[in-house]
């Protein structure tokens, strides 16, 4: 018998910087019987180290979103150098992903929780003929636009708001017993108060306009803390409502004080949509 304790297994956790395609992903989370990106960056760990651990994501991008710079972690046993790692899972994951940084850090970091804002991208295609190459990334909008009501709207986003109006469903159980139900005498009715789950900061919300040899490239950038699911395809949908002079830029506050998804726009296509990036104070970096 030995009387001499094993020593524990180190640990060592990683964090990942990853660009992916999502256009033929049913989205960044496992899920049964379907194709992610976590699915397939785990199974890539499976087949070079021998371990399985579930990477976590700064965030669970949809079905068809892209990422520019989304971020994992996780803890591997095998003492594999970063540099190995990235060079190793670029050889084994679909062309459609990729590593473009890897590094060991301290076991408390954590893709999602460690992140203290993120910023998303949409592009918008205005010409009336898409070309073929850009179709899987931008949201082709022909209509007329008053392009100039577009930077009033997404002003009105910033700062600390309740987008309960912007979200796909309710955070959670908790939020939906608790939050009231509009006024019914009209949409502009006085609005509930405020549930936490849903309450979020937008640090910037702006437009670019950035001129191709294909035509003209609208560009929504938004920074915060943090996002509520369709939040960022949602608060474009209400903004190209705007343009199209069917909301007036000054409604935006009105629909955020009601807090109902029915009285925002529509939900802006995915294929539009990047995770451009994550900012992390642990390692005084954005990804």
């Amino acid at each position: 018998m030995n009387d001499f304790a094993q020593p524990a297994p180190v640990l060592h956790t990683f964090k990942l910087t990853l660009a992916y395609d999502g256009t033929e992903f049913s989205g960044w989370q496992v899920q049964p019987g379907e194709r992610t990106v976590q699915g397939e960056l785990q199974s890539a760990l499976g087949r070079i180290t021998g371990e399985s651990p579930l990477p976590q994501g700064s965030g669970r991008t949809d079905a068809g979103v892209h990422a520019l710079a989304q971020v994992a972690s996780f803890a591997l046993r095998v003492p594999i150098p970063p540099s190995n790692l990235q060079r190793a899972l670029n050889g084994t994951l679909p062309p459609a992903i990729r590593v473009l940084d890897a590094r060991i850090m301290p076991a408390t970091f954590h893709a999602r929780h460690s992140a203290v804002a993120k910023t998303y991208e949409y592009r918008i295609f205005r010409a009336a003929l898409c070309p073929p190459f850009l179709a899987r990334y931008v949201y082709p909008c022909r209509w007329p636009m008053d392009i100039d009501a577009l930077p009033r709207a997404a002003r009105c986003f910033e700062g600390e708001h309740d987008f309960l109006s912007f979200a796909a469903t309710d955070p959670d159980l908790t939020s939906r017993k608790a939050a009231s139900s509009p006024d019914p005498t009209g949409i502009w009715g006085l609005p509930s108060a405020p549930q936490p789950l849903a309450i979020r900061t937008v640090y910037s919300s702006t437009w670019e306009q950035r001129q191709t040899d294909s035509g003209e490239l609208l560009v929504y950038r938004v920074r915060g803390n943090g996002f509520l699911h369709h939040m960022v395809r949602n608060l474009v949908g209400t903004m190209l409502e705007v343009g199209r002079n069917r909301i007036q830029p000054e409604d935006i506050h009105a629909i955020l004080a009601v807090r109902s998804r029915s009285v925002a726009g529509p939900t802006a296509p995915a294929r539009g949509l990047f995770l451009q990036s994550v900012e992390y104070e642990a390692d005084g970096e954005s990804n």
